[in-house]
């Protein structure tokens, strides 16, 4: 494998009545983290050549968080499951998707690490660049889109937790940590980072305020989308883009962190962090939605946006389904497909730049 470059793709557009035709394409910019934010981009990457994901670093759990304790750097996991989800449908990205994903199994200190990880951390420590190493990396994996770190230092989620505590169910608790507060028995009012104010990647930030399209979620509300908007730099430049925006929320509430939410709890508690952000479209599952007009209300007064609703969850064995028995795997396709709905129905009219 060592004289093979990956083949270069041409830009394409995603059509879908399932034609596709070349020319200009959005720019698309991604911010989440984990498997929401592989969801979206696994979709965008059909529709658009020019797709950049911004991922949170605040993850402390499994191999990322033994990397980020022993070796001091930002946790990989994220950031790696993006790029596996940039990698093309050819037999070159999947196998790379393939590899990048691999965990060791062993009884030794190898034992759940994933390849992928460690290969960008190696990068790390070679080149001394977070932004250089994962270009060269997506680089190597042939990647349909760039991948960036939406900040440059590792950062502790916290959360203020009401009922974290058995037998204290008013009780309120600071849950320290991005694994504990995704798992968390109570419910969570809000989150915030340490250090506080931390620096955005200047790279990051240019790829925002450069943008056509941003995408928001879907992804761990409160562990894996909010963070973003307690980056300042970043959250300024989300509020100060020219580029339209899509706020995509999740196909059931996650166990432990948004158990009983609402779509319409999801927009309070994103507001209540970035009063000032508006968004132009809220895409949900429609079959997600109880309440489409409490929605409807919702989106107009907390975020500034209209709603659409489009069929996403994958259905029958592709579908996963949660402990409620909703199904909680997009299906990429459809997802992509809605997404070019809304870039364009809601877009410029004529050719993208």
């Amino acid at each position: 494998m060592s004289g093979r470059t990956p083949r270069l793709r041409r830009v394409r557009r995603f059509v879908p009545s399932g034609r596709i035709t070349k020319g200009a394409t959005p720019k698309v910019v991604a911010l989440g983290g984990g498997m929401g934010l592989s969801a979206s981009l696994t979709a965008l990457r059909r529709i658009t050549g020019d797709l950049t994901a911004v991922v949170t670093v605040a993850d402390d759990g499994g191999s990322s968080g033994r990397l980020r304790d022993e070796l001091g750097v930002l946790p990989p996991g994220d950031l790696r499951k993006a790029l596996a989800a940039l990698c093309g449908d050819d037999d070159w990205g999947q196998t790379w998707s393939r590899v990048i994903q691999h965990r060791f199994q062993s009884e030794g200190e190898l034992h759940d690490h994933a390849v992928g990880n460690l290969l960008i951390v190696a990068l790390w420590e070679q080149l001394g660049d977070h932004v250089q190493a994962l270009d060269l990396v997506g680089k190597l994996l042939g990647a349909h889109g760039r991948v960036l770190p939406m900040s440059a230092v590792p950062l502790e989620l916290q959360a203020q937790v009401r009922g974290h505590e058995s037998g204290r169910p008013d009780a309120i608790t600071t849950v320290r940590g991005q694994a504990t507060v995704a798992l968390t028995r109570g419910e969570v009012q809000s989150v915030h980072v340490v250090p506080e104010d931390p620096p955005a990647v200047p790279e990051a930030v240019a790829a925002v305020r450069d943008a056509d399209w941003v995408v928001l979620g879907p992804g761990s509300w409160f562990s894996s989308v909010i963070p973003h908007l307690l980056v300042p730099e970043l959250r300024e430049a989300l509020e100060e883009t020219k580029a339209r925006k899509v706020l995509s929320l999740n196909l059931a509430p996650q166990p432990g962190e948004t158990d009983g939410f609402s779509p319409q709890r999801h927009l309070e508690v994103l507001a209540r962090h970035a009063p000032k952000l508006a968004f132009d479209v809220v895409l949900a599952d429609k079959a997600a939605v109880p309440d489409i007009e409490g929605l409807t209300v919702a989106a107009k007064q907390l975020v500034g946006s209209e709603v659409e609703l489009a069929a996403v969850a994958a259905q029958g064995d592709d579908a996963r389904s949660s402990a409620g028995g909703a199904p909680d795997r997009h299906d990429p396709e459809l997802l992509a497909a809605a997404y070019d709905r809304i870039f364009r129905m809601h877009g410029r009219i004529g050719p993208w730049r």
